[in-house]
């Protein structure tokens, strides 16, 4: 695990990142003396207690949620210490009567509302990823095969779900088999090779790496279709085998052009130098 701090005003969040669930674990004590503006990490701790006793009498799931994990102490010793996703915290952090905490609040409210639009009309979804995208800097031309490539996921998943493939896990192995075999190269070694850590990698693609990623999972899809493949093995060999069709395009297109296709280009924001922000 990959252990790193976050800053909440003057609070440091301790934090670890999970490279084999793709998961950021963050200090729930640590979250709570920022909210409560508490400098007394013991008295923090007091409240995450009687928080916690509060909560399971309320019947909540969320302190069932929460995990122990080791993190470094002020002492520089490590120790057993209660940790939740961010999407456990969110939940925490509605039982948390602060000031600090409204703001959060009413963005979790406005979030459940966009949510619930979305249900009653799936365009508002799209339209909404497309303002994000576009907020971010990303093309038009860029979007639109984000897109089309996302449509393309979305029918392999669902095929997947109805041929007895498991979401998450299996969903994962299924996925890597994909990538691995037409890019040559693991999900997680691309993430790390852009620097990524718990972004998702579609994002950072090129329109080359989506085009080939599409279409390894197109001819996945196609390939199982046809066969019929149902469970883990049979649609392993589809995987395999559909990688395997994008992998011979991309050989054959950086042949061509010789230009490699895996890039170690991404979109995210550019590190601010500390030298510089010193020199401010």
């Amino acid at each position: 695990m990959k252990i790193d701090l976050a800053i909440f005003e003057e609070f440091k969040i301790r934090r670890l990142y999970d490279e084999e669930n793709e998961t950021w674990y963050f200090s729930v004590i640590d979250i709570i003396q920022a909210l409560t503006q508490q400098p007394d990490y013991q008295t923090a701790r007091k409240y995450w207690n009687k928080l916690t006793e509060r909560l399971k009498k309320e019947g909540s799931q969320s302190v069932t949620n929460c995990h122990r994990l080791k993190l470094e102490a002020a002492d520089g010793k490590k120790y057993l210490t209660d940790v939740a996703t961010a999407e456990t915290l969110l939940r925490l952090i509605q039982s948390v009567p602060s000031p600090k905490a409204e703001p959060i609040k009413l963005w979790l409210a406005k979030v459940g509302y966009e949510r619930m639009q979305e249900m009653a009309d799936p365009a508002r979804s799209l339209d909404r990823a497309r303002e994000t995208w576009q907020k971010h800097g990303y093309s038009e031309k860029w979007i639109q095969q984000r897109m089309m490539g996302q449509e393309t996921r979305n029918k392999l998943t669902d095929y997947w779900k109805e041929a007895g493939v498991k979401e998450r896990d299996e969903f994962a192995i299924l996925t890597n088999i994909i990538h691995q075999e037409w890019a040559e190269i693991s999900v997680k070694d691309h993430k790390n090779a852009k620097g990524l850590t718990s972004q998702n990698l579609r994002d950072h693609m090129s329109e080359a790496e989506l085009i080939f990623t599409a279409l390894a999972e197109l001819s996945t899809r196609q390939i199982a279709e046809t066969m019929s493949a149902k469970g883990m093995k049979e649609n392993k060999i589809a995987s395999k085998t559909g990688g395997g069709i994008a992998k011979k395009a991309r050989i054959e297109l950086e042949s061509k052009t010789g230009k490699k296709v895996i890039t170690t280009n991404n979109y995210l924001p550019p590190q601010k130098d500390p030298k510089k922000l010193k020199e401010k």
